[in-house]
């Protein structure tokens, strides 16, 4: 977990200095994209997700200091040997945030506060399959460098997950401003 954190940091400054001419953050609805390691803890005492994989981002930025934010988050996966049988697990999350922005030309300072909605799935070979899902309060935070309507961002979530200590994630990826 700590290969990525550190390569996404170098990307975003490296991004933030080489745009000396860097316009001002375009307001208005925004999607994006994410490359994302993410850590499950403990689900359900045997699984323990650490997996690269992916979001997606949907939001709208009304305003410079303020925006809403909708994220599709894959989890990951994970398989177990339990005594004779083997487990196979995944998770999934969608999750709403409202955003604070503190820009500071060309960057952004972000906090996000909202809900997760995640539901995780398993099968068990001779046992069949089962699921879980519920609602957790999710927060996160992060910096983006802007270059119009092109941001690069690298963040942090994290929301409980049913049966687990927590889910975190660290995720750099691209948003795109339009209308």
């Amino acid at each position: 977990m700590q290969k990525l954190p550190l390569l996404a940091s170098l990307t975003v400054i490296a991004a933030a200095l080489a745009a000396p001419a860097a316009y001002a953050a375009d307001n208005g609805f925004y999607l994006g994209a994410g490359v994302t390691k993410s850590k499950v803890d403990g689900l359900e005492d045997q699984l323990d997700f650490d997996d690269e994989s992916f979001k997606v981002i949907a939001g709208f930025r009304p305003l410079d200091s303020f925006g809403v934010e909708v994220n599709y988050i894959d989890l990951g996966k994970d398989s177990a040997t339990i005594g004779p049988f083997t487990v196979e697990a995944d998770a999934k999350a969608v999750a709403a945030y409202a955003v604070g922005y503190f820009p500071i030309a060309p960057i952004d300072l972000f906090v996000k506060a909202g809900l997760a909605r995640w539901e995780s799935s398993a099968s068990a070979t001779g046992l069949g399959s089962f699921s879980d899902d519920g609602t957790e309060f999710a927060y996160g935070g992060g910096i983006q460098a802007r270059f119009g309507s092109l941001a690069a961002r690298l963040e942090y979530e994290s929301f409980d997950v049913g049966g687990s200590d927590r889910a975190e994630l660290i995720s750099v990826g691209v948003t795109w401003t339009f209308l």
